[in-house]
């Protein structure tokens, strides 16, 4: 038997594992020993102890006992059975939406129940909504010796069936001591002082009595923080074995000419900052390179993040090579084709418009220009990577907002400009600022540039948080506010009504606003109308043909009207920091100051008033990121996750950032002394998925 043998064996050897189980196993990413081993828990529950019912608050998840008080059926709605149960304590009220007669007669005053679940808030005190319950004899016996492990499961696969498989699995692996190899040196465990590796899946998989939820939910037990570290560093040996094989392709070079650099920064209505220019010589330095670029340019809302790439698409289109510039949203596309014919007015080079809106001529026109070359700057949403779209010789693709796109579509857009030995140079832009734990997750396989410096003349935008109640007043405030000749936002969650999340609709709003604001020049935007519709109402609102825009988050990115100076967005509270940042950068892009009201539907929990405070402070979009990451997770931060985003098993990002120095510290390490084990680790952790991440 070979050293890893038991690792690579399938999950059909094991008892109790038949076909439809390796199937539903598979969807989990799980196919050998080795990946159940490395299934960990992301959660435990604890039935170790019974808790008197005074002691419980709402939030916590816990094993109680009580006698039954009474039960009934409230009738509404939705029919709910309700069950009291107390001990000499207090009482609690169970309820369950998912019943039947044979339940509600089970639960007759006097029966004694053990129940499982998280304590809420209920219409009357304390409940438990659907608990896990037995009808016992007496308390003797219903507690467990340890923590129970809950692993992330899918469809027909049972916590059950899936602590047997592990249990079994991991018996195997730890009944042959070199069958589970530890690839980090002992040198890193001594200092540290972690654990070995099988003695840190044997305390999460199986925790000991005396481990505690809050000791595991901390991340303060060495096995966790041993695991934890891995992983991280898994993730970060990823991206530098990406980057370094994507310098190994070749890239068209783009000569920089210094004449043709500075006629394109004379031609442009304002002087560009140290920053820009900071960043546009690491461009100019990536583009005349034989070696891709992977460039991520972050800056925060209004910082000029398209011009420095406009000088990217001189490079190339000087070179004979065609850019590709993809955004997110039509919206978004429009206004860089719009910036870009007024920055390339005076320099001979045809820009195509391509979504998936166009049509008929107009649309095999744009086609052919793309096909035969002519076509040297394509703007576009996702349509630039279908099919039917084929370049001539694509040189540079600028994809705006990247962690919009699935990764899939990103790859097709690559690819589209790759040849067998040469691929096209790939400049990033994000006004999404990103927390320094992402960016080494995420991104150190890119070279990073922060535009960190706002053009002269911008102040920073005034917010108030203010209840819906005091709606009147802010009403009142924009009729002075167009007196005055400045021009205001509107932004609505929702472009139609719903009772459930309470938001204002738009087109209500805007029917109210017109109302109320009779010598107001009204208008309304939101993502369902037509581009040209949409783009008439925008130009209008620039032109000040309208004083009031009413809107949906579809101006989140990309507008640029200098005389809007309030910005009014409702409902706040339900949405998260870094999106109303990026919202409330639609104002403070002219000279006189801005002023951004948050308002929210009370009452506003704890969260919500510390959320929204934090954006009345602060300015500063990477502070307010790191906050939104504390708070709401990565996924939220970055938009919807998509595949090809960092996906952890055992590491937090909130809980787990002391770890970030340690584990490049270690990379370097192993890069240098121990460079053999860098690839079995990557495999351990992340399996197929590291293929995706090269994007």
């Amino acid at each position: 038997m070979t050293t890893n043998e038991p690792l690579t064996q399938s999950v059909a050897s094991l008892s109790g594992i038949g076909a439809q189980s390796v199937i539903r196993l598979q969807k989990l990413g799980i196919e050998t020993l080795q990946d159940l081993v490395f299934h960990l828990p992301h959660r435990y529950e604890d039935r170790t102890r019974i808790y008197p019912i005074n002691t419980i608050t709402a939030g916590m998840t816990v094993l109680i006992c009580g006698t039954v008080d009474f039960t009934d059926v409230l009738m509404g709605g939705r029919n709910s059975l309700i069950c009291r149960i107390s001990d000499n304590t207090a009482y609690i009220t169970l309820r369950f939406f998912h019943f039947n007669a044979k339940q509600h007669s089970n639960l007759s005053p006097g029966t004694l129940i053990s129940c499982f679940g998280e304590i809420r808030h209920g219409y009357q005190g304390l409940e438990i909504i659907h608990p896990e319950y037995k009808i016992i004899s007496s308390t003797d016996n219903i507690t467990e010796d340890c923590l129970s492990p809950i692993y992330p499961l899918t469809e027909g696969l049972r916590q059950a069936s899936l602590r047997k498989a592990i249990k079994q699995s991991l018996s195997i692996c730890l009944e042959q001591q070199q069958s589970l190899p530890d690839y980090l040196p002992e040198f890193i465990l001594s200092k540290y002082q972690y654990p070995s590796l099988s003695a840190a899946l044997q305390t999460l998989h199986s925790p000991e009595q005396q481990i505690t939820a809050e000791q595991l939910q901390q991340g303060d037990l060495a096995a966790l923080k041993r695991l934890a570290f891995e992983e991280l560093l898994a993730h970060h040996l990823m991206l530098i074995n990406n980057k370094t094989a994507y310098k190994k392709w070749q890239a068209p070079v783009f000569a920089a000419n210094k004449t043709q650099r500075q006629e394109f920064t004379d031609s442009l209505p304002f002087k560009l900052t140290k920053a820009q220019q900071r960043i546009v010589d690491e461009i100019t330095l990536d583009c005349n390179s034989h070696h891709p670029m992977l460039r991520l340019v972050q800056g925060d809302v209004g910082s000029g993040k398209t011009v420095v790439s406009a000088y990217a698409v001189l490079l190339a289109i000087n070179a004979g090579y065609q850019v590709a510039l993809m955004a997110p949203t039509e919206l978004l596309a429009e206004q860089h084709h719009h910036s870009f014919k007024q920055w390339f007015k005076n320099i001979q080079s045809h820009i195509v418009y391509l979504t998936g809106r166009l049509r008929g001529q107009q649309r095999k026109d744009s086609l052919e220009a793309i096909e035969d070359g002519s076509a040297k700057l394509v703007i576009g949403t996702h349509a630039l990577f279908q099919n039917s779209v084929h370049f001539k010789n694509l040189g540079l693709i600028i994809i705006d907002e990247q962690h919009r796109f699935g990764v899939h579509q990103r790859l097709a857009l690559r690819e589209k400009g790759q040849t067998k030995t040469q691929r096209p140079h790939q400049l990033i832009m994000t006004a999404t600022p990103i927390p320094r734990t992402l960016a080494m997750l995420n991104y150190s396989d890119l070279d990073i540039s922060i535009i960190d410096e706002l053009p002269p003349g911008r102040k920073p935008v005034t917010t108030s948080v203010i209840p819906n109640q005091r709606r009147q007043q802010i009403i009142a405030k924009i009729n002075q506010w167009t007196a005055n000749k400045h021009q205001t936002y509107w932004v609505c969650t929702l472009i139609e009504e719903s009772e459930v999340l309470q938001c204002e609709a738009a087109e209500k709003t805007t029917e109210h606003l017109k109302y109320s604001l009779p010598n107001v020049r009204v208008a309304l935007v939101h993502g369902r109308m037509k581009t040209a519709e949409k783009e008439a109402i925008m130009q209008a609102f620039k032109n000040h043909e309208h004083d009031l825009l009413v809107a949906t988050t579809v101006i989140e990115v990309g507008v640029d009207v200098p005389n809007a100076s309030l910005i009014i967005i409702e409902n706040a509270e339900r949405l998260g920091l870094s999106q109303l940042h990026q919202l409330r950068g639609r104002v403070g892009r002219g000279e006189q100051q801005s002023y951004c009201l948050l308002v929210y539907q009370p009452p506003l929990s704890d969260t919500g008033r510390e959320r929204l405070g934090i954006l009345r402070e602060s300015n500063d979009g990477f502070a307010i990121a790191e906050k939104d990451l504390q708070l709401r997770g990565p996924g939220d931060v970055m938009g919807t996750r998509q595949t090809g985003q960092v996906q952890l098993k055992i590491a937090d990002l909130n809980r787990d950032t002391d770890l970030l120095d340690r584990v490049q510290e270690t990379a370097q390490l192993m890069i240098s002394k121990y460079p053999s084990a860098i690839q079995p680790l990557i495999d351990r952790w992340l399996g197929r998925s590291s293929q995706y991440s090269e994007v």
